[in-house]
């Protein structure tokens, strides 16, 4: 279930050129594409004539192109020439497509999926340690880019990001000591904006094990220095890492893209203050992806899949404080009405619903000059036809 009205980390930044591209979020399919101004655009992938994947055209002065009939879209998701059409002949009004906000900071495609006004929106969050560029390789910082795949639900893989006390067991003989599994107690650092939560961390110090090949250098088996890790949230799908090391810093941003229910794409910016020379990056991306591989058997093997929505069905403990937040943080959304059924493959052979984009609400002439309904109205509609939806 997405939360609707947030901007969602969806993609890397250099990975948009000149073609269109498709990404997939909870089932939704986008088409992210470079306008003539060099900025990026995020529109429904779906054409309104026939359904074609606007993601398998091209960019074509300035617009989307579908590579069925040539219809093309500008930045608006108004489409500005159908080629088939006689000259003189008026474009229908309904020959739109739902364009998001989008945005390009901090590496990652950020893009708003809900129908806010602009002044309504929250900000994108600050990602504390990342050039706001949309190089994201911040003064001091050398970056690795990486993603892995999931088969588990983005809320199951979230929390396990900022899960403090499963790494000396799920990470024995990496990074975590089984022999010291004491977590101590710590606060929550909150953030808000205005009333809403923007971001959450906590920081401990963690007894690591004695670290292994290059990284041996970093740290003499003498000094045993606890490290200070600081982990946390931006919701809805950002997590990060930052560990303290003697001789320097790592700080890991993940964005958990979800794919539909039970597929998650992490896709994850590693950053260090050491070893900044292009010859250690290989390495830097093997650990980071080393740290993905020990926790996905657990994560993937964890029922149910879908975290309850009941707080009492799971038990908790102190240490469990930051995934307790993010999921009161969940759940008070999904109770103000912004959680997004996602949508099953039935839904999808049967029809096409999108996620309600601003401009069906910024303008009342436009109520009705939309082709596919939003996902919202497509429920009530099948709610009132006796069948659901969600």
């Amino acid at each position: 279930m997405l939360i609707k009205n947030n901007w969602y980390a969806v993609e890397f930044g250099h990975v948009i050129e000149d073609a269109p591209l498709t990404v997939r979020i909870d089932t939704h399919d986008l088409v992210l594409w470079r306008g003539s101004d060099g900025q990026v655009n995020a529109q429904s992938d779906v054409c309104v004539h026939r359904g074609g994947s606007l993601g398998g055209g091209k960019v074509v002065d300035g617009c989307v192109e579908c590579p069925y009939h040539g219809w093309k879209f500008d930045d608006d998701g108004v489409c500005v020439d159908i080629p088939a059409n006689r000259e003189g002949l008026p474009i229908p009004k309904k020959a739109r497509v739902d364009s998001y906000p989008c945005v390009e900071r901090y590496g990652f495609v950020w893009v708003f999926l809900g129908d806010l006004a602009a002044d309504q929106r929250p900000a994108i969050p600050h990602l504390d340690g990342l050039d706001e560029t949309t190089s994201a390789r911040a003064d001091g910082y050398r970056a690795v880019f990486g993603d892995f795949t999931w088969q588990a639900n983005y809320d199951r893989v979230l929390e396990n990001a900022v899960d403090i006390s499963h790494t000396p067991f799920v990470h024995a003989g990496s990074f975590g000591n089984r022999d010291k599994p004491e977590i101590q107690d710590f606060d929550l650092d909150e953030v808000h904006d205005g009333d809403r939560l923007v971001g959450i961390s906590a920081t401990v110090k963690l007894d690591p094990p004695a670290p292994s090949g290059i990284w041996s250098l970093l740290r003499k088996k003498k000094e045993r220095e606890l490290v200070e890790t600081t982990t946390g949230f931006y919701p809805p799908n950002v997590t990060m890492l930052v560990v303290r090391l003697p001789l320097g810093e790592i700080r890991i941003f993940t964005a958990a893209v979800p794919i539909d229910e039970s597929t998650t794409v992490s896709k994850y910016i590693m950053l260090r203050t050491f070893f900044t020379g292009g010859w250690a990056d290989k390495d830097s991306r093997r650990r980071t992806d080393k740290i993905f591989l020990e926790d996905q058997p657990t994560v993937e093997g964890q029922r149910p899949e879908l975290i309850p929505f009941d707080l009492s069905a799971e038990l908790h403990v102190k240490s469990d404080s930051i995934q307790l937040a993010y999921r009161r943080w969940r759940q008070d959304q999904i109770e103000a009405g912004l959680g997004l059924p996602s949508q099953t493959e039935d839904d999808t052979r049967r029809g096409v619903s999108v996620i309600a984009s601003p401009a069906r609400m910024a303008d009342p002439e436009l109520v009705n000059a939309w082709v596919f309904p939003s996902i919202e109205d497509a429920g009530e509609s099948d709610s009132h036809n006796g069948t659901n939806n969600v």
